[in-house]
């Protein structure tokens, strides 16, 4: 009886062992792929976004987003200095990962399969997100006067059109900033953003090929 036992108990250990490691297999199967993007103003994040959307299908959600819900309600301008106040009291009132917790919980909800958390601006803010079976963090690097050629011809915020290269200087000299070049140092993959769209799209395209195994 004993002999008959062990034997049952190491074929129960060998088929446990092997469900485990089909079941985790699929679930990593079944779970979207979530790309975060990060880089300083003007880099190119809503143009990736808006690439991997068209081509790919992605579902989109911005760290921004609640942010510019909040100032809509309150009738009050999405400048970026605005946006920066406002991101500041949320942490200091609700936490550091309070805007982390929000993304999470509107990924959590998704059921597309390919996934875009835009605008991570700092370190906590991939906290709740690095525990999600396939995310991924990519940086978009860009050279300072490219970024601000390309800021004041476009119209995301109010006041980007007006903006100067000193006051372009000084913000991106600002805490926001600083913090968000300490993620992009700790970023998985990185995308060059120099060039034209084209290039920027062929990079992408790469990109997707590398991480969608």
């Amino acid at each position: 009886m004993r002999i008959y036992s062990t034997k049952r108990t190491r074929l129960f250990q060998v088929v446990g062992s092997f469900v485990s490691w089909y079941s985790a297999g699929m679930n990593t199967q079944q779970s979207p792929l979530i790309i975060g993007l990060v880089g300083e103003m003007a880099c190119g994040k809503t143009a990736t976004t808006d690439y991997l959307i068209q081509k790919y299908g992605a579902r989109a959600y911005k760290f921004s987003g609640m942010l510019r819900d909040i100032l809509a309600r309150i009738y009050q301008p999405t400048t970026r200095e605005n946006l920066q106040k406002l991101s500041t009291a949320v942490r200091q009132i609700f936490g550091e990962d309070t805007m982390s917790k929000t993304i999470f919980q509107d990924l959590s909800r998704s059921t597309a399969p390919l996934i875009v958390a835009e605008g991570i601006r700092r370190p906590s803010d991939i906290k709740h997100l690095a525990a999600l079976p396939r995310f991924v963090v990519v940086a978009i690097d860009v050279d300072m006067r490219t970024r601000y050629e390309r800021i004041i011809k476009r119209s995301e915020n109010p006041d980007d059109q007006t903006k100067t290269w000193e006051t372009f200087v000084a913000e991106s000299e600002q805490e926001p900033e600083q913090k968000i070049r300490e993620v992009m140092h700790h970023a998985t993959h990185t995308v060059n953003n120099n060039g034209s769209l084209e290039e920027l799209y062929a990079q992408i395209d790469a990109l997707m090929q590398e991480i969608s195994v």
